[in-house]
């Protein structure tokens, strides 16, 4: 039952996605230049899935973008210029990880100012709470009034 299960485990941890989507006719013959449009295809977006990459997908249109990643290497394109032709195709959003500029700051920046912004608060809040004065005890003046008012109470109780 065990090695049931094991050998059950094993062929399905062997038959993820690895290349199971991009159909023999889609490859390229030079092994360098597929693992190139293997790597870009990991960091395009699918259009259409849009949680996945379209080295992931098996939508037609990943399909499509996977042909033209592969014709663009083929045509001896560096991987910044696939990238480039993609994008004035597609739009930034088929980056599944976007460029550092002007339009994304907020996205890639967001973050680290929601963060400052909570380590100031918290700066604050415990500079506030250690600021605060404790009281001091009473003096000596005050304990012997303190004294004097308990026992005149004690003896005014003892008389009714």
């Amino acid at each position: 039952m065990r090695r049931g299960f094991a050998a059950l485990f094993l062929f399905l941890f062997l038959a993820g996605p690895g290349s199971a989507l991009v159909s023999p006719s889609e490859r390229l013959p030079d092994p360098e230049q597929e693992a190139r449009a293997r790597e870009i295809s990991k960091e395009l977006r699918c259009l259409v899935c849009q949680n996945q990459s379209i080295d992931d997908s098996d939508a037609e249109l990943a399909g499509d973008l996977r042909r033209i990643v592969r014709e663009r290497i083929a045509a001896g394109d560096t991987d910044e210029e696939v990238f480039d032709y993609v994008v004035a195709r597609y739009g930034e959003f088929v980056l599944m990880t976007p460029r550092f500029e002007p339009a994304t700051w907020a996205l890639w920046l967001g973050p680290l100012l929601v963060l400052a912004i909570g380590v100031v608060v918290a700066v604050a809040f415990l500079r506030r709470k250690g600021g605060e004065e404790v009281e001091p005890g009473l003096t000596s003046e005050e304990r012997a009034h303190l004294a004097r008012l308990t026992s005149a109470g004690k003896s005014d109780d003892s008389a009714v």
